[in-house]
């Protein structure tokens, strides 16, 4: 069993609250190739990665100096969760058309007719995916994750199981039910479908 050498978390936590800049940067130390590690395992891009590890630290140092930081004891939880969140993040704000398939094997938006829109279709379009986006957010925690890396970040089932620690079947569960609910939603709101897509 290995010793932590050095103050653990909370009392770095601490000292960086009462002025210490060097207890941050003992606490930035003991993560940053770890954080890092978390993040391009996902965004698969050193650049986009260290870009994204500075984002994750500009949060850390924005929660512990509110009071908002309550995860005394779980520092190390706390900032991975906040790593794998941004990377995953990243991926739904930067990719506009996402390859959603549906459970009949539909997708859910036709990428290819985009070419041929004139203003108004093209205005309606992007309403509808942003409303998709929207919907997209309102799904339980483990669904949209799973939703965003196979969609967004077009990761195998696999991957995806590796990287939220669950088995492959928990991740094809998880999906399901994700484009169970998105449907539910979008029929609740009459969501103008494709015909291609949703013939019935």
């Amino acid at each position: 069993m290995s010793k932590r050498i050095g103050p653990r978390d909370s009392e770095l936590i601490a000292q960086y609250r009462n002025g210490s800049e060097a207890a941050f940067d003992l606490l930035v130390d003991r993560y940053k190739n770890k954080v890092f590690t978390t993040i391009f395992l996902i965004v698969k891009d050193q650049d986009l990665a260290e870009d994204l590890l500075q984002d994750v630290f500009v949060k850390v140092v924005k929660t512990l100096s509110s009071d908002r930081y309550n995860e005394e004891g779980k520092f190390q939880p706390w900032i991975m969760r906040i790593a794998h969140n941004l990377a995953i993040d990243h991926f739904r704000k930067a990719k506009r058309y996402p390859t959603i398939m549906m459970e009949d094997g539909s997708s859910l938006f036709n990428s290819l007719r985009f070419a041929d829109e004139n203003a108004e279709d093209k205005q309606v379009r992007e309403e509808d995916i942003d409303l998709v986006k929207r919907l997209i957010e309102e799904l339980p925690e483990a669904q949209k994750e799973v939703l965003i890396m196979r969609h967004y970040m077009e990761m195998s089932f696999q991957e995806i199981a590796d990287q939220t620690g669950v088995s492959i079947n928990t991740a094809l569960g998880r999906m399901r039910y994700a484009l169970i609910h998105l449907r539910k939603k979008m029929k609740q709101l009459n969501f103008a479908y494709d015909k291609t897509i949703y013939p019935k």
